[in-house]
Protein backbone atom coordinates (compact mmCIF):
# COMPACT_ATOMS: atom_id res chain seq x y z
CA UNK A 1 0.00 0.00 0.00
CA UNK A 2 1.31 3.24 -1.28
CA UNK A 3 0.62 6.65 0.32
CA UNK A 4 1.13 9.48 -0.83
CA UNK A 5 3.43 11.87 1.21
CA UNK A 6 2.35 15.29 -0.18
CA UNK A 7 -0.88 14.91 0.44
CA UNK A 8 -1.16 13.68 4.10
CA UNK A 9 1.20 17.23 4.66
CA UNK A 10 -1.62 19.23 2.50
CA UNK A 11 -4.62 17.52 4.56
CA UNK A 12 -2.69 18.08 7.73
CA UNK A 13 -1.75 21.39 7.64
CA UNK A 14 -4.99 22.16 6.32
CA UNK A 15 -6.44 20.45 9.62
CA UNK A 16 -3.51 22.28 11.80
CA UNK A 17 -3.97 25.82 9.95
CA UNK A 18 -7.62 26.16 8.57
CA UNK A 19 -9.70 25.04 10.52
CA UNK A 20 -8.78 26.25 13.65
CA UNK A 21 -8.92 29.92 12.31
CA UNK A 22 -12.29 28.70 10.60
CA UNK A 23 -13.66 27.25 14.03
CA UNK A 24 -12.73 30.65 15.85
CA UNK A 25 -14.36 32.83 13.52
CA UNK A 26 -17.69 31.24 13.85
CA UNK A 27 -17.47 30.79 17.42
CA UNK A 28 -16.60 34.21 17.61
CA UNK A 29 -19.44 35.13 15.08
CA UNK A 30 -22.27 32.61 17.20
CA UNK A 31 -20.86 34.62 20.81
CA UNK A 32 -21.53 37.93 19.09
CA UNK A 33 -25.00 36.66 18.48
CA UNK A 34 -26.68 35.27 21.20
CA UNK A 35 -24.60 36.50 24.13
CA UNK A 36 -25.51 40.51 23.31
CA UNK A 37 -22.50 42.23 26.10
CA UNK A 38 -20.25 40.26 23.61
CA UNK A 39 -17.93 43.13 22.80
CA UNK A 40 -18.78 45.90 24.94
CA UNK A 41 -16.15 47.69 27.54
CA UNK A 42 -17.71 45.42 30.28
CA UNK A 43 -16.97 42.25 28.83
CA UNK A 44 -13.00 42.88 28.97
CA UNK A 45 -12.39 40.49 25.67
CA UNK A 46 -13.83 37.27 27.38
CA UNK A 47 -15.66 36.39 24.18
CA UNK A 48 -12.73 37.00 22.35
CA UNK A 49 -10.36 34.98 24.49
CA UNK A 50 -12.87 31.90 24.62
CA UNK A 51 -13.22 31.61 20.98
CA UNK A 52 -9.48 31.73 20.63
CA UNK A 53 -9.15 29.25 23.14
CA UNK A 54 -11.71 27.07 21.45
CA UNK A 55 -9.49 27.79 18.27
CA UNK A 56 -6.50 26.59 19.51
CA UNK A 57 -7.93 23.60 21.20
CA UNK A 58 -9.20 22.27 17.69
CA UNK A 59 -5.92 22.63 16.24
CA UNK A 60 -4.32 19.10 17.30
CA UNK A 61 -7.84 17.08 16.36
CA UNK A 62 -8.17 18.94 13.02
CA UNK A 63 -4.70 17.85 12.17
CA UNK A 64 -6.04 14.14 12.82
CA UNK A 65 -8.49 14.04 10.78
CA UNK A 66 -6.89 15.28 7.90
CA UNK A 67 -4.56 12.75 8.26
CA UNK A 68 -7.22 10.15 8.31
CA UNK A 69 -8.72 11.78 5.31
CA UNK A 70 -5.51 11.43 3.53
CA UNK A 71 -5.56 8.07 4.77
CA UNK A 72 -8.38 6.95 3.71
CA UNK A 73 -8.30 8.83 0.49
CA UNK A 74 -5.22 6.54 -0.17
CA UNK A 75 -6.69 3.26 1.25
CA UNK A 76 -9.63 3.58 -1.55
CA UNK A 77 -7.47 4.47 -4.24
CA UNK A 78 -5.44 1.31 -3.78
CA UNK A 79 -8.69 -0.88 -3.56
CA UNK A 80 -10.06 0.06 -7.01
Amino acid sequence: MKFRIGRLIGYALIGLLVVPVLVMFIVLGLAHIFEPSCGTPGDSGGCEMGAVSIGIISAIPAMLVGIAISLWIDWRSESR
